[in-house]
């Protein structure tokens, strides 16, 4: 992991808008061929810190660098990027938008490379018919054809599955997993956790502006081991739990109650400790918490 190609440092960014932080004082790196996901509420500063990435904004404080080549307009050549609504003339059919396209780029006008698109998105089919004509899951999947035309090397996307229905989201969430495979790099920012959680392989997740976390997705998914407890004694069970340091109890359904547990305690010692104090446990049950379920628990810190 660390002899990846570092793609993009970002170093101290800030943006503020009339005294008011939109994005404060965050860090972070991309290396080559991951999928990363940039996490957060609304208002967190998802959008903001793309804008900025992508030369759109310009940053109040701090820096950033592509490809170790600092913030030069060159550098988005390499850069494919879906930020806002597609937006492509209504009249016109999926190859003649990408002609346009292409020339907006400055690509060569290669028919060969627009069938190609547009048949890894699942659209050459239909790629005669308006634009007007396309439901809202055509219309992202021809953005993400726009975006990769000229072959970059990064895929910057802002909420991609946005307002899509769930056959939509499953088909961006393929052609994604499609682009990753070959060894591009992806940001994208979303808001469907699920998807993100079967999307990407590393998070930066913002809160307010400001960063706090940034790591893999495993990593972040296994942070602290979470069981379900039972005994015959509940509240007595509970009492005992708070007493054991490492120990966090989360909450109490019925007669199961809910632990997080620290580093260096394991479910069998968790076990030994509370029979110590005699209370027997009638099930002992790890899971696995969501990254939606972890990333609410990071929003209410």
């Amino acid at each position: 992991m660390l002899n990846q190609e570092i793609i993009l440092e970002v170093t101290n960014l800030s943006k503020s808008y009339n005294k008011v932080d939109a994005v404060k004082d965050v860090s972070f790196d991309i290396r080559k061929g991951n999928v990363y996901g940039l996490l957060g509420p609304n208002g967190s500063g998802k959008t903001t810190t793309l804008a900025m990435l992508m030369g759109i904004l310009h940053p109040t404080q701090g820096s950033f660098s592509w490809f170790d080549n600092g913030q030069k307009d060159i550098n988005r050549l390499r850069i494919g990027c879906l930020l806002e609504t597609p937006n492509f003339y209504p009249y016109l059919n999926a190859y003649d938008n990408l002609r346009v396209t292409a020339t907006i780029k400055n690509l060569a006008h290669d028919q060969t490379r627009i069938q190609e698109v547009l048949e890894y998105v699942d659209l050459a089919e239909r790629g005669k018919r308006p634009f007007r004509t396309y439901s809202l899951g055509m219309k992202q999947r021809l953005a993400v054809a726009a975006a990769i035309l000229s072959d970059p090397e990064v895929l910057v996307l802002d909420e991609p599955t946005n307002g899509l229905d769930p056959e939509g989201i499953a088909e961006m969430r393929e052609l994604i997993l499609n682009i990753a495979s070959q060894g591009k790099t992806i940001i994208l920012a979303s808001h469907i956790l699920d998807e993100v959680q079967k999307i990407c392989s590393h998070v930066v997740m913002l809160k307010q502006g400001e960063m706090v976390y940034n790591g893999t997705m495993k990593d972040l998914l296994i942070q602290r081991k979470s069981y379900k407890l039972m005994s015959e004694n509940p509240d007595q069970l509970i009492q005992v739990l708070k007493s054991i340091p490492g120990v966090s109890v989360l909450n109490k359904l019925d007669d199961s109650i809910m632990i997080e547990l620290e580093e260096g305690i394991s479910g069998a010692k968790l076990n030994q400790l509370v029979v110590e104090q005699g209370i027997y446990l009638s099930e002992l049950h790890a899971y696995q918490k969501s990254l939606e379920t972890i990333f609410l628990e990071r929003m209410k810190l």
